[in-house]
């Protein structure tokens, strides 16, 4: 029985504890939800204050200032809102605000200025080509 629902619930309504006897969180899943967003929100201002803090260890406010200092738009695009927190995946640390697109594209580039380089070389028209070396013989260059 959940003690904040005050509902009988199967087993399954309640998610897995291993620390707890019986191997069940105290309340059910629904109820164990609303006291972590009441938490977060109490904590943090919102669940997503809690996530910028714990991800990022930034506050709303921070953010909110950063987004304020790109005039709330993207620091790669300058087009598209600023809604999403770039961060350097080897350090962790924050680099900006950027949008979807941008954000998801330097993800794809695995960070790495080598391919964004290439990337921009490829944009530019610089392809790949091949030369005939020798008769049914092509070497590729740039």
């Amino acid at each position: 029985m959940c003690p904040d629902c005050g509902e009988r619930k199967p087993a399954g309504e309640f998610a897995a504890k291993k620390r707890s006897a019986d191997g069940l969180h105290t309340y059910c899943k629904k109820c164990n939800t609303a006291r972590g967003v009441r938490s977060a929100t109490r904590l943090y201002g919102s669940t997503r204050g809690y996530h910028l803090m714990r991800r990022y260890g930034l506050t709303d406010e921070e953010v909110r200032a950063q987004t304020a200092l790109q005039r709330g738009l993207c620091a790669i695009c300058r087009e598209a809102p600023a809604a999403h927190v770039d961060h350097d995946h080897t350090s962790g640390r924050a680099r900006g605000m950027l949008c979807f697109n941008c954000n998801g594209g330097l993800g794809q580039f695995f960070d790495d200025p080598v391919r964004l380089s290439r990337a921009i070389d490829y944009l530019k028209g610089a392809r790949w080509k091949t030369e005939l070396e020798a008769p049914g013989v092509y070497r590729l260059c740039s």
